[in-house]
């Protein structure tokens, strides 16, 4: 939980879909470094991630109009220190990519191999704002059976229809998006697309904050009374990076094109976890 000082420091103002946050947002003193990719390497590291490619054939949710490859440089690769997303206008062949399934964008998605349950997440990335353009920071249960029910965690969501502007969202069963009451926030960040900013979460037992930059942005806190249906998060989760393209919320005012390549960078992904009680 936190403390009483924090607390008085950070200002919640709710709604039924509405859990703004204002206030400091620092790393737990007691959480050490257990788990981070520096992506230093010359290609991404297996061992740690694996491809998301399996909707490509049927298409991805939300009406997402991209290509997922695997392994691909085009779309995917490392290069001075960070990792590169990039979306691209383009069509490929059945011949050369089986699962291909007509898309005319291609992209990447990856996931992380190992899943963790609480902590202090951070990812340090620089956005594309281009129209029709969704880069994601997110993440969901290891063991997913059904959505929402299961629950996920978007630490940033930004949509080429209303660029530098960082959105974070909690979904469970009982508050997502299709019943209109998911747990959300937003906030402008002018520079999302010219700089690196750090997209944060601390989640903890009794209660979810998100921030940018040391600075609150979401909070949700758990209720005695709540059950899996209001709050799934008490089981391992896995991190997911990806760049979509179009789709009903960021293909809204269309795809530009034009503006295609688009780029998705991350220079980290770190994960603090409290030491365990001796």
């Amino acid at each position: 939980m936190l403390t009483a000082a924090l607390l008085a420091l950070v200002d919640l103002v709710s709604t039924s879909t509405t859990y703004e946050a204002h206030g400091p947002m620092p790393r737990p003193e007691s959480a050490r470094l257990v788990w981070s990719e520096e992506f230093g390497e010359r290609e991404l590291d297996r061992r740690h991630w694996s491809f998301e490619t399996s909707h490509n054939k049927q298409g991805w949710f939300n009406g997402e109009r991209q290509y997922y490859s695997a392994n691909r440089s085009e779309n995917l690769r490392l290069s001075n220190g960070s990792l590169i997303i990039e979306a691209r206008a383009e069509k490929l062949s059945v011949a050369a990519y089986p699962d291909w399934g007509g898309q005319s964008y291609t992209s990447a998605r990856i996931i992380s191999k190992q899943a963790w349950r609480y902590g202090y997440f951070e990812v340090r990335a620089k956005l594309p704002c281009a129209r029709g353009m969704w880069p994601a920071i997110w993440m969901l249960p290891k063991n997913m059976q059904h959505w929402p029910d299961d629950g996920e965690i978007d630490i940033m969501e930004q949509v080429g229809a209303e660029p530098n502007i960082i959105y974070a969202t909690l979904h469970s069963g009982r508050y997502n998006h299709t019943l209109g009451t998911q747990r959300g926030a937003h906030r402008p960040v002018p520079t999302s697309c010219s700089a690196f900013h750090r997209y944060q979460l601390d989640w903890r037992p009794d209660s979810i904050t998100i921030g940018i930059d040391d600075e609150a942005v979401l909070r949700v806190v758990r209720n005695a009374t709540d059950g899996k249906p209001e709050w799934p998060f008490d089981r391992p989760f896995q991190m997911i990076l990806n760049l979509a393209v179009g789709g009903s919320w960021a293909g809204a005012k269309g795809i530009d094109d034009a503006a295609m390549p688009q780029r998705m960078e991350v220079d980290y992904v770190r994960v603090w976890q409290a030491a365990p009680r001796t």
